[in-house]
This record gives structure tokens, sequence and C-alpha cells, in this order.
């Protein structure tokens, strides 16, 4: 006979449920509770029924499929080479003898067979009672492979625009047009970024509603780091027309209890890295609003007012980490690490959902990165300096973004450079010689201003310089200000609203808000400068 074949996955016998008699006229109410059972409980409920029906094993199994792991080991010794030769015989239906038992054996659809062992004698009923359960398990059975394909399918597209999200915030436009094209629709350029949170299990209902409400003109794809958030590109003729009114935003907020929606301003594709930035900055504004909505409000990014005087400082600084070459072929190059680090920096310890990595690699890398680069990551002023740094080179080599700059060849060592200087003033030329730069003295006034502003509440310029001086950490920011964690949590939620930037959850404008601190110190504005002191076998991830 023919290979044994492998069953498909069943419901093992229920031998705690006793046999119910056959009753005469009884027949009408079992094929009800059979096709019932299978459309409420699906194959597993129907088998399971069955079996404690006649009080025996049964199960279904699928001759194409003999190797399959998930073929049930209790089927009879005489089921997996009977539902063979059924199939090979072309006959419907079949009864075996297993060492005083019957197997009965039912032909199904696909070269499936519904197989059960009863003890003998069984009663006369029961091929009937087979006979007329194959017909919904045929059916249900269909209906699941659909489900199980539609799932894949899903998965699959999902993945897809997951990969060109990530090739999006890496810089790579070509390649993420190219795998872009084969799903729909198109990217639009130029675009605003949505970020819309909604509540556990809402994602995919957001996701249908932005669609209706685009006319599918809507690039959509699920955030990798947040559970609760939904990404969409989407055209500009679409998007926001005012600060003040956005009848998308409105219209998701409306349709979809409780969500929240940030919205970047109008941007070309190749800043969607910065469209994200803002709309989650947006997004930490709209959780205090009564519309539950906003966009990111009038503000330069730093790397725009930097690049002039920047660019060259940047390529200088990440050189080691570009030209990195790992001893193994096994272990990250550059460009991963590059990948990495700027993960870490964006999301913290949520880089392992967007990487896919464990926490134990992603300490690892970090780690290697300091060495390369010769950082303290675990330092707030090293980190926004490479913050930046990353930012003006989007490409990954050299920054592509902006108007050519070659790195300075004697941009190495600074001998005059002190001890208290900001990170890069060695190594990569200073990046205090960038923060000098008038564009940047500019742009950290406008950063800084809300602070001191009118609608400034009391305290906020101080609890924001001691956040800073302990690296954007809570409790030691407590400490100094002589309040409690959630009081100093409480302010610095209050001073998200007012600079309608995002704090306390990544991306953070903690780099920005120390990059502007620190310009605004070497020009002269009356703003307070505090250098962290250097911290002793500080841990990067530990310090996220």
């Amino acid at each position: 006979m023919a290979t044994p074949p492998a069953p498909t996955p069943q419901t093992p016998p229920d031998r705690t449920t006793a046999a119910e008699p056959a009753r005469p006229g009884s027949r009408s109410e079992d094929v009800l509770k059979a096709h019932r059972l299978a459309h409420s409980g699906g194959s597993a409920a129907l088998l399971q029924w069955l079996a404690g029906r006649l009080d025996g094993w049964t199960g279904v199994l699928d001759p194409k499929r003999a190797d399959a792991p998930d073929a049930p080991s209790a089927a009879p010794r005489a089921a997996r080479p009977g539902a063979a030769g059924l199939a090979a015989r072309g006959v419907r239906s079949a009864v075996l003898d297993d060492d005083g038992s019957a197997v009965l054996l039912f032909a199904l659809d696909r070269g499936r067979v519904l197989a059960a062992q009863v003890e003998r004698p069984y009663d006369p009923a029961v091929p009937a009672l087979l006979a007329d359960a194959a017909v919904p398990l045929a059916l249900v059975l269909r209906a699941e492979e659909a489900e199980r394909r539609a799932q894949r399918a899903d998965l699959a597209e999902s993945r897809a625009r997951e990969a060109v999200l990530h090739l999006l915030m890496a810089g790579r436009l070509a390649t993420a047009h190219q795998i872009a094209e084969t799903l729909s629709p198109s990217l639009p350029d130029p675009m605003r970024m949505y970020v819309v949170e909604s509540r556990p299990g809402q994602r995919a209902e957001v996701s249908r509603v932005c669609r209706e409400l685009t006319d599918g003109r809507a690039w959509i794809v699920r955030c990798p780091v947040y559970a609760r958030h939904l990404i969409a590109f989407v055209p500009t003729d679409r998007a926001a027309a005012s600060a003040t009114h956005d009848p998308l935003a409105e219209a998701l907020v409306a349709a979809v209890p409780d969500c929240v929606v940030g919205i970047s301003a109008q941007l070309p594709l190749r800043e969607a890295p910065a469209a994200y930035t803002q709309a989650f900055h947006a997004l930490a504004v709209a959780r205090g609003r009564a519309g539950h909505h906003a966009r990111f409000g009038p503000a330069p990014e730093p790397e725009l007012a930097a690049h002039e005087a920047g660019a060259g400082w940047a390529v200088a600084l990440l050189a080691p980490l570009h030209t990195y070459e790992p001893r193994r072929p096994q272990d990250p190059g550059g460009q991963e690490l590059r990948a990495t680090v700027h993960a870490w920096l964006n999301f913290s310890s949520h880089a392992t959902r967007l990487l896919k990595i464990h926490r134990n690699t992603l300490a690892g890398r970090l780690r290697l990165v300091e060495s390369v680069l010769g950082m303290d990551l675990a330092r707030l002023p090293e980190q926004a300096a490479l913050s930046l740094a990353l930012r003006l080179t989007p490409g990954g080599a050299g920054p592509s973004r902006f108007p050519a700059a070659q790195a300075d060849p004697g941009a190495g060592a600074a001998p005059g450079a002190a001890p208290g200087a900001a990170p890069g003033a060695g190594a990569a030329g200073g990046l205090d010689a960038v923060l000098r730069h008038p564009h940047l003295a500019a742009w950290s006034r406008a950063q800084l201003a809300p602070l001191t502003g009118p609608d400034a509440p009391p305290g906020a310029l101080e609890t924001v310089r001691a956040w800073l001086r302990h690296d954007a950490q809570l409790a030691a920011t407590a400490s100094a200000l002589g309040i409690s964690v959630p009081g100093t949590r409480k302010r610095l939620t209050r001073i998200e609203g007012l600079l309608q930037r995002s704090l306390l959850r990544s991306p953070s404008a903690r780099y920005d808000l120390w990059l502007a601190g620190r310009a605004a110190e070497l020009a002269g504005l009356p703003v307070e400068h505090h250098p962290t002191p250097p911290r002793k076998g500080a841990n990067a991830l530990k310090n996220a």
C-alpha cells in the first residue's frame, strides 16, 4: 500500500464524555448540531463533538501531508494507510479492522479523509452520523484553509510595508519605491504624515476608515514599534489645509472612538524621517486637546538649520562607523551598526521591536558603537551630538538631503578643545563650532522661547535644565528638584504641550533641547548650560 499519510490537526478524543445512544428520529437533530458547531466553533469543535458522541477517536487525515509536523500521534494504525488507499481506489468510504475496533473512513474534498475509531460492535447509526457530519466538516475545513491563506497574505503585505517604511527612514527612496509599487497605492510625494494612536485591537478599523476617507490614496503601514500606532502617508491634496482645521483628522476622530492623531508639516517624501518625528511630537500635543488631533507647529528641524555648518562635521564624526569592517562575516557591519544606534536614539529600548533583535544583542551593538566612535552613549550630550550627525547624513555615508559638503581633512584632533567642551570637539572637529553658526543661534532662540514666554508654567525652564543636566532621567531630575518622580513627570507633560514636542516618549525632543541650550550659551543668550559629569561604568541601554 502507499506510504502512510499524515493527517491534519484534530481535537484529541474526549474519553470523559459518554456516548449518547442513537435514538430513532434523532438524525435530524445531529445534522443540525453538526452544522451549528461547524459555524460557531469550526472543525475542532465539530470533531470534539463527534468524538464524544461516538465515545471514540475522530480526526482528519491528509495523505498529501505525510510528513507534516502537526500530524496527530493518536491516529489508529490502520487509519493512515487506509486513508491513502481510499483515495487510490477512488472509493468514498470504507470500514477497516484495527485490533478489535472498527475504523470508519469517509472521503472529504481535496484528498482529505474523516476517520473515526469506535469499539465493536458499534451502533448501526454511526456510519450515517459520520456521513452527515462530513458535509459541514468539508465546508468548514475549506473555509479555515482560505482564512489561513488570507492571514498569510496579510502578514506578507504587512511585512512588505514595514520594509518600505524602514527604507524610507534610511533614505533609500529608489528601493522603497520599487517595493511600494508592488503594493497599492503609490507613495505620495509631497505628503503629510499622520500618526494615529488608537485603543488596542483597533488598528485594522483605523486603517479601513483612513482608506475610505482618502479614497484609497493614503499609503498606510502599521508602526513596528508601538502596537497602538498606525502611520499614514497622505497626499497633500487630502491632508490638512490649515493648522487648526484638518478634515481627515477630524473624520478619523469622529469615526474611531478614543483615537488621537498627530500630523506633520507638508514635506517631500525624502524627508520621511523628519515627518515621522514631527507627527509623533504633534501626537503628544493632541493627547491633551479636546479635538484629539494636532498638527506640528511651525519650527525648523535642527538638521535644516545646521546643514551648512554641520554637514562636514557629521561626515567626519561618523567616518569610523561608516568604514568599520567586522572581524567575522556574521558580525554587524558599519551600516547595520548605524541603523542600530539610530533606532536606539529614536526609540530607546523599544528599538528591539523595530530591529527584531534581542535586548542583549542591542546592548552588545551599542557597546561596539561606543568603541568604534569613542563615545559614551550613557551621556545625553553624546547622544545629542550623534543624533544630529545621523540626521545630517541620512543616506548613510554623506549628507544626501543637503547641499554637498565634504569633511574637512584637517578636522581631526583639536588640541585646543576645552575639557568641558561639547561632544565632538575633538575627533570630529568640534560640535561647538557648528552650534556657533548664526542659523543655529536663531534656531535655538525659537526652540527655547516658549519656556520663558507668558504661557510657560512656573519653573518650566528650571525643570527642563535639571532634566537635561541629569541625562533626561526622571529619578535623578526629581531628586535635584526636590519633588517626587510623578510630580516631575507631570511638569514635563505640561511642558510637552507648551513646546508642542514629545519629551517623555521616544522619539523625544530631548536631543534638540540640549543642542538648543548649548547653542544659546555659545551665542551668549541668557540660558544656562550645565555640562553633564561623566559616569563611570554607565551602560547606554540602561540609561536609555
